[in-house]
């Protein structure tokens, strides 16, 4: 009851906010919005109504509320369920419940100041978050990156998608009563963890790259430590793929279960794992490469299952393509800067600010005025752990952003989840929102 007042007062809040705009002066006007809007979902969580009524109440279909307390759910999603016994008729997923307005609150920051930001988007990965924000400001005001920089920001992205993966293939796996094999995949997360705060100076908020480059070079003793891991990883990895992967129970609960046929997941707008588990070979990496993606060696994986299983395979299976870009990484990294020489878009090391009059000027230019590229229009998109992860930015010239607009992939992906439910059994679900990997924090941005 506390956690449903919590989520009640959370979406008046986020109803006032809007009042305004939508002309609601009174409380009043509020609730009615909100009786309206929850009529609108029963109205389509019943559009595949009966003809014949039953006496008998074990015949008629019952509505189900899943979420958005419930721990399968990956977080705060609400998944409104009309069932014929087990079976289920009509699925209606309700998003919002975790709305922050990150896109509007983009507008009161300059493109810096958004950066720490992105960490809170699919926390699983803020390394790839980080990339790719950065990737989209340098897009926008139009300056390049050292090269240094680009095999730094690469390494850690990959880093990022393994820890991710991990996390995916351990959820999915205690979801349909795997319990031991997420005990395990957090030990490895542990020692990404470890990594990722000698890399950045904390284990999960990362907010490592900055405009024109990242906050810190990588350390030798820190490269050593990722190759000493990246070399005692495969063992571990073929301890669990032992356990689990032949497991009877397992299997059954995963294959031929939440079929999405390639057609669909396309029209659907899904992307990564899920949409190549459904045997497209869509990667940005591969068809759009960024950074230096265009110079490794690395296969896109895909499933032709279009289930379950599939797209939990297309996880474990990046998994070893992500340990090849490192391993080539690590031994093609080059020496040099890792932050461009660009006073009027890129902050100064604090021990020039700390000495140099220029330094300390452009300092104070940038943090409280922002960098500020030319008027116009930028979309960049990079290739996250859960699919395509876009920033469309529009500028006005001035330091602050006029308008952001994410596209957030596990947005999309959650798309496909009443496709994937309908006709299924109500144990199904589970299975089927962890093979999704959704991320709330991203999908509500």
């Amino acid at each position: 009851m506390y956690k449903q007042h919590n989520n009640y007062i959370a979406k008046n809040n986020i109803l006032k906010a809007k009042s305004k705009i939508m002309n609601l002066d009174t409380q009043f006007d509020i609730d009615e919005l909100n009786k309206k809007r929850q009529e609108k979902i029963y109205q389509k969580l019943m559009d595949k109504d009966t003809e014949v009524i039953f006496d008998d109440a074990l015949d008629n279909d019952i509505v189900l509320n899943m979420g958005p307390q419930h721990p399968a759910t990956h977080g705060v999603l609400r998944v409104l369920l009309r069932l014929d016994g087990e079976n289920i008729i009509k699925c209606v997923p309700e998003l919002g419940y975790l709305h922050r307005g990150y896109e509007k609150l983009a507008e009161n920051c300059t493109y810096h100041e958004f950066i720490p930001h992105t960490d809170r988007l699919d926390y699983l990965a803020p390394l790839v978050n980080n990339t790719g924000i950065a990737l989209a400001i340098e897009n926008t005001i139009g300056i390049d990156i050292p090269e240094r920089a680009k095999w730094i920001r690469v390494l850690t992205s990959e880093l990022a998608r393994i820890s991710s993966h991990l996390m995916a293939m351990g959820a999915t796996c205690m979801d349909v009563g795997a319990l031991t094999i997420l005990l395990w995949t957090f030990t490895e997360r542990e020692k990404l963890y470890d990594i990722f705060e000698l890399i950045t100076g904390v284990r999960f908020t990362t907010s490592y790259t900055r405009i024109g480059g990242v906050a810190q070079d990588i350390s030798n003793s820190t490269l050593d430590k990722i190759r000493n891991w990246a070399a005692d990883f495969p063992a571990e990895m073929d301890y669990f793929k032992r356990l689990i992967h032949k497991n009877r129970i397992f299997v059954d609960r995963m294959a031929g279960i939440g079929i999405l046929p390639k057609d669909v997941a396309i029209a659907l707008g899904t992307t990564g794992p899920v949409l190549r588990g459904s045997g497209h070979t869509k990667d940005i990496r591969k068809d759009n490469p960024y950074l230096i993606y265009d110079k490794l060696d690395f296969d896109v994986i895909t499933q032709t299952e279009e289930d379950c299983w599939a797209r939990y395979m297309v996880r474990v299976r990046e998994i070893d393509e992500s340990l090849k870009i490192i391993h080539q990484v690590l031994d093609k990294m080059p020496k040099g800067e890792v932050l461009a020489n660009e006073p009027k878009y890129v902050l100064p090391k604090k021990t020039e600010v700390y000495t140099g009059m220029e330094e300390l000027i452009s300092d104070f230019m940038l943090i409280n005025f922002g960098a500020a590229p030319e008027k116009g229009e930028v979309y960049t998109a990079i290739e996250s752990p859960k699919g395509e992860l876009g920033y469309f930015f529009v500028s006005d010239g001035t330091g602050e952003p006029y308008k952001l607009k994410l596209r957030a992939p596990c947005s999309n992906n959650l798309q496909s989840l009443a496709y994937m439910v309908e006709g299924s059994m109500l144990s199904d679900v589970v299975a089927i929102i962890g093979s999704i990997d959704p991320i709330m924090g991203e999908a509500d941005k």
